[in-house]
């Protein structure tokens, strides 16, 4: 395993790091099948994966209790832990050390080394402020139990991650940022302002929710053929970000076991330049044949729900754009019938609740609407 410096830790992370957000689920789709979790979790450790991230929302307050139960017993002194403070979801900010301690106690640990302000966006940085939770994430750490305090970024753009990065002494900054989304959120101009800064950056989604490793258009799987390496699209997805040297740690959230042995054996080779100009060129020109096919480019992160009408919001959204990138077949049309037999799109009450949380911002409802006029 490759490792880069976390400076403010005086000590070395992986390169890759336990996204613990979506675990494999049992036959009810929400369940966490704990046995194999915490068997994918304990390889990747096994493996030197020293970082593992979660949060207090992910699978429902699961994550934080299997990842908990897979470090006990020797392993949690190995790693750093990461979680996240919701707010978001809060009434007021006496909710936010009870949320805290209750994250401590799905752990079972009595501090964690990374505390996340989660998900700070345009709409929520005013209560950010409003709140002081840099006083809170400041009162943890002398309390010592935080070790370092920073926060992941879903805003609109890089001008808004620049003020937020320059309004608190942060120890860490977490942003999405993969071979697409270059000019999304913070991009590479966000990436770029908190390198120089001096600032670790935890990279999350650099497989864009799975979105660059699913099922390839011709199109764009000409281009792997071009370069002639036998590599898998995640494996430069994943290349493509190591290549970046201010990046200390890259999130993956994986679901299966094969899933931990690849990135595992990609992330323990790849290097900060190891690109060329050929394969980097080669990559710019499947993400521009990319961002042709896909309308709607949402990640599945589930900040839309729960959805007030009981759709499965990141679920339409891959059938309406799965329509475009590889078009309307029979199968699809069985798939959608099945995996969607209640909480269809057409039950959209045009709320707008999902388009609120939506960390790409994305037209959602109308998606709803598109998707039903399509399958249904």
């Amino acid at each position: 395993m490759k490792y880069r410096n976390y400076k403010v830790a005086d000590t070395e992370l992986s390169l890759l790091g336990f996204g613990v957000m979506r675990l494999p689920v049992l036959e009810d789709g929400d369940t966490v099948d704990e046995d194999e979790a915490i068997r994918m979790i304990r390889y990747a450790a096994d493996q030197g994966v020293n970082y593992f991230d979660t949060a207090y929302v992910y699978h429902g307050g699961q994550s934080e209790r299997v990842l908990g139960k897979a470090l006990a017993g020797g392993l949690r002194e190995k790693v750093l832990v990461a979680t996240k403070l919701p707010y978001w979801i809060m009434k007021d900010p006496s909710e936010m050390l009870p949320a805290f301690e209750e994250s401590l106690a799905r752990l079972g640990m009595d501090y964690v080394d990374n505390y996340l302000v989660h998900d700070i966006n345009d709409g929520r940085w005013d209560l950010v402020r409003e709140w002081k939770i840099f006083d809170f994430l400041a009162k943890l750490k002398k309390e010592g139990r935080i070790r370092f305090g920073g926060f992941s970024y879903h805003g609109e753009s890089p001008e808004l991650f620049r003020e937020i990065l320059d309004a608190y002494p942060w120890d860490f900054v977490q942003i999405q940022l993969n071979y697409m989304d270059t000019q999304v959120q913070a991009g590479l101009e966000g990436y770029e302002y908190a390198a120089k800064k001096g600032i670790p950056v935890i990279v999350m989604e650099p497989l864009k929710g799975g979105k660059l490793t699913d099922t390839m258009p011709p199109s764009v799987r000409a281009y792997w053929d071009s370069l002639g390496k036998g590599r898998t699209p995640a494996e430069w997805a994943l290349r493509w970000v190591a290549n970046l040297p201010g990046v200390t740690t890259i999130l993956s959230g994986m679901s299966t076991f094969p899933q931990v042995e690849e990135n595992v054996r990609v992330l323990s080779d790849a290097e900060a330049g190891g690109l060329t100009e050929e394969e980097l060129d080669t990559i710019a020109h499947a993400a521009e044949e990319y961002r042709k096919l896909i309308v709607y480019p949402c990640t599945a992160c589930k900040y839309c729900m729960p959805c007030t009408a009981g759709i499965d919001i990141p679920l339409v959204m891959n059938f309406r754009n799965w329509s475009d990138v590889y078009g309307v077949t029979d199968r699809q049309h069985a798939e959608f019938n099945m995996f969607l037999n209640r909480g269809k799109p057409s039950a959209c009450v045009k709320c707008g609740k999902c388009e609120e949380e939506c960390p790409q911002g994305l037209a959602i409802m109308k998606a709803m609407d598109e998707t039903a006029a399509i399958y249904e």
